[in-house]
């Protein structure tokens, strides 16, 4: 049996937005044998561009059912049956996440329409439902409503199963599961892991990590590598997998360096990839006898952390003249002109004169030290808060004099009297530059709850 599902919403993402439309279409592999269709009240306003794509207004909504007095009829249409959806992670994804609202863990089988349809009838530009519907001659009665959908759904669904008789007796969905993979695996264990940030261990027949990777969403990365046959390698490390363990995190950011150290950690032989760096050029720093701070670039060794990391010697050369630029730096103190007199910026004037002692080091260092905030943290001592495990945690990063010192996670009802919970939540852990790259990058790319100096 199969629940054909569609679902309108206020917005993109589950975390953020809610459903204001649901239909529910039953099959038994023949026919529709019963549906269900209504507007919810997302309790929030709904987007004036969201109202020009379905037509739903607020004033439409305003008397409709809230999702919490609809759930219990949802769960009897869908139970013991196949969720299916065209791009289905999308509606599935907001369903459990207005169910997880309510403390009820909503977990179906699923079956997508869009993946299916690309392997039983390729060759078509767009498998977007609309285009695709119109390219098999499939009517669709209220397009971007979830009634119409799901309907126009359940027909390319029927189209489906003409292509695949198998499909019917529901094996095709088994096989691409659970083809090929190691017998001691749980199978049932893959329905217990949470769509929640965290790190994930693959481990073979003797217990030993092949494999460790990080996600925002555990459940669907690691039934990616389930399902996937896209290489031999992906195959070849499928076949050995007799155990998945997890961990959550959270936070993104604990995932990345988790991951990190548990590679370096555990050398997994399918992690090869990550083992390897192509950041083997770095822009180095430190004071001379005479006080005044030093640029260099060179090739990266592994005893020593670079204040960046680059690709290559064009790269880290690059950044070095922005910053002479940038901050009117001595092309000499950056490592860029070899000379035992000034530099060519002091012949014609760029360049106040640190390569000849003519300005001294307190100057120069002010507009040094500017650049190096654009590489490291310098001294700052700090931590980074974000989002832990449940609503009543948080994680902490921990920078020690601009280097990385650990991380942990601790209860927000513990801090009430100043930062002593969060410095004894830390695990400590040694800096590094592939660490470097991934807070610096991390912060550079999102927000985070909060970062508060020590």
């Amino acid at each position: 049996m199969y629940a054909v599902v569609d679902i309108e919403t206020t917005g993109g993402s589950a975390r953020l937005e809610r459903i204001t439309e649901i239909a529910v279409y039953i099959h038994d592999g023949e026919r529709v044998v019963e549906e269900y269709s209504t507007l919810i009240n997302p309790e929030r306003n709904i987007p004036y561009f969201i109202t020009s794509l379905t037509g739903i207004t607020n004033e439409m909504v305003e008397e409709a059912p809230k999702f919490y007095e609809v759930a219990r009829r949802i769960v009897e249409l869908t139970e013991g049956k196949v969720f299916v959806a065209h791009n289905a992670r999308f509606d599935y994804s907001f369903i459990r996440q207005e169910f997880s609202m309510l403390g009820y863990n909503f977990k179906r089988p699923m079956l997508d329409t869009v993946a299916l349809s690309r392997k039983l009838i390729p060759g078509h530009k767009s498998y977007s439902l609309g285009n695709l519907c119109k390219d098999l001659g499939i009517e669709i009665n209220g397009r971007h409503r979830a009634s119409g959908d799901a309907l126009a759904t359940v027909r390319l669904l029927e189209m489906l199963f003409e292509k695949d008789r198998e499909l019917k007796s529901g094996s095709l969905i088994k096989n691409r599961k659970t083809a090929k993979l190691h017998p001691a695996l749980d199978i049932a264990k893959l329905d217990e892991i949470p769509e929640e940030s965290g790190v994930y261990y693959f481990h073979d027949e003797s217990g030993d990590v092949i494999y460790v990777g990080k996600s925002r969403n555990l459940n669907e990365r690691i039934s990616s590598h389930i399902s996937n046959n896209t290489s031999a390698r992906e195959m070849e490390m499928r076949s050995m997998i007799a155990d998945i363990t997890w961990e959550r995190t959270g936070s993104e950011l604990i995932a990345l360096l988790m991951e990190s150290a548990e590679i370096k950690s555990h050398k997994p032989r399918f992690n090869r990839a990550q083992r390897r760096t192509g950041f083997r050029w770095g822009i180095y720093s430190n004071s001379d006898e005479a006080g005044y701070i030093r640029f260099s670039y060179r090739n990266v060794r592994d005893e020593e952390v670079p204040l960046a990391v680059f690709t290559s010697r064009d790269r880290a050369r690059g950044k070095l003249e922005q910053i002479i630029t940038d901050y009117n730096l001595c092309q000499k103190l950056c490592g860029l002109y070899e000379t035992s007199g000034p530099c060519f910026h002091r012949q014609v004037s760029l360049c106040r004169g640190a390569c000849c002692g003519e300005e001294d080091p307190k100057s120069y260092n002010e507009r040094a030290l500017m650049a190096l905030d654009e590489f490291i943290f310098r001294e700052r001592n700090f931590f980074i808060i974000d989002r832990g495990r449940d609503e009543e945690e948080r994680s902490a990063v921990k920078i020690v004099n601009g280097k990385y010192a650990g991380y942990g996670f601790f209860s927000i009802n513990d801090v009430g009297f100043g930062l002593t919970a969060v410095h004894d939540c830390i695990k400590p852990a040694h800096d590094n530059r592939d660490i470097q790259v991934i807070i610096k990058g991390y912060l550079k790319k999102h927000r985070v709850e909060k970062i508060i100096d020590f």
